[in-house]
């Protein structure tokens, strides 16, 4: 009896495979042994980037805020610890933006940040006392 290879199957995967690979240069885009491994790596690092991407931009986003913060006296920490006394629940992403685009309001969120501040410090003071 003759051996049964499925062939439409395999060639179908094989077009998948090769299909995912144009672009790739030299026989990671024509042959379907280095295709296969080639297409396994790049599906691998983008699953692990697009994770990787949420965190560059928070570290950025962090890292704006910071700088808009330091000119009035603020270290990031604070202004955070400030924001969430006050009660201001904006996320790191809208913040960034504030600081770039529109000084004036990110130096109100600044203003009502440092009030939060006062009035936590003058909680724990009094009762402390």
């Amino acid at each position: 009896m003759p051996r049964a290879t499925n062939a439409p199957a395999s060639r179908k995967r094989r077009k998948r495979v090769l299909a995912k690979a144009k672009g790739f240069r030299g026989f990671r885009s024509k042959n379907f042994r280095y295709a296969k491994d080639a297409v396994r790596k790049a599906m691998t690092y983008n699953y692990r980037d697009r994770k990787v991407r949420k965190r560059a931009f928070r570290n950025l986003w962090v890292q704006r805020i910071n700088a808009a913060t330091r000119p009035h006296g603020l270290s990031y920490s604070r202004f955070m610890e400030g924001l969430k006394a006050a009660g201001i629940e904006l996320d790191r992403k809208v913040l960034s933006d504030l600081a770039i685009k529109d000084a004036t309001a990110f130096e109100a969120v600044i203003a009502q940040a440092k009030n939060g501040l006062e009035k936590k410090q003058a909680e724990l003071k009094s009762k402390a006392a």
